[in-house]
């Protein structure tokens, strides 16, 4: 469904070229939790941007389908970005003169009844029911990630990308967080960035990154396949 083959990114650190990302390939299927895992400088959140089209690639492609990035106008990724993905980020982004409501809102692709009232049932499931027409500065940081959640679903994206959703949150509300994430697989994916392993204790696919390339992955379905089987 969604494919990055030999990707690399490379960016000028004054008289030096780096890689922050260097011949990495990943392929992530329908309805798959994936965790990209690793320490600060890693190259994780750069292989996140390079898969849901922020960045483009020096050198290799991304593929949604049969849809090449490298083949698109910026309006075109621009689109595909508005229609097919959702992204959580550490920093929740949401406005502030804006109520959870509206925040929502701001991502629906109509702004209209239907749309209003299913913005309001995603709050109740994520437990804001009752904070509904709270600004932003009224919540917790747990719940300000909650409404960036529900901002993310809103439009029933294919993909949903979390870059460190849980980094600023203490232990027990980033684990409900992931918890939330992890309960869209019914109707998408999840590819979530960390430099946390206990995060991804239930992802399908885990891949770690050492100085931009891969250094491990770790197929669980596989695995579990083979458990099952023996």
């Amino acid at each position: 469904m969604l494919q990055g083959e030999s990707l690399t990114l490379t960016y000028q650190d004054g008289d030096r070229t780096l890689d922050a990302v260097h011949d990495v390939s990943v392929a992530i299927e329908d309805h798959q939790f994936i965790g990209i895992l690793g320490p600060s400088g890693s190259g994780k959140s750069s292989l996140l941007y390079l898969l849901s089209g922020l960045r483009q690639a020096t050198e290799g492609e991304v593929y949604l389908d049969d849809r090449a990035y490298g083949k698109m106008s910026e309006h075109e990724r621009v689109a595909l970005r508005r229609s097919e993905f959702g992204f959580v980020f550490q920093q929740h982004f949401l406005i502030n003169y804006l109520t959870s409501l509206e925040n929502v809102m701001v991502a629906s692709p109509v702004q209209d009844k239907p749309h209003a009232e299913q913005a309001r049932a995603l709050l109740a499931d994520l437990g804001m029911g009752d904070k509904l027409h709270r600004f932003p500065y009224e919540l917790s940081g747990g719940e300000r990630q909650r409404v960036a959640i529900a901002r993310a679903m809103i439009h029933r994206p294919r993909i949903i990308f979390a870059d460190e959703p849980t980094g600023l949150l203490d232990r027990r509300t980033g684990l409900q967080v992931m918890a939330l994430l992890r309960g869209y697989r019914d109707q998408g994916s999840l590819i979530a960035v960390t430099h946390n392993p206990e995060i991804l204790g239930e992802a399908d696919l885990v891949v770690t990154l050492r100085g931009g390339q891969i250094g491990k992955v770790e197929d669980r379905l596989a695995r579990a396949a083979r458990n099952n089987g023996s």
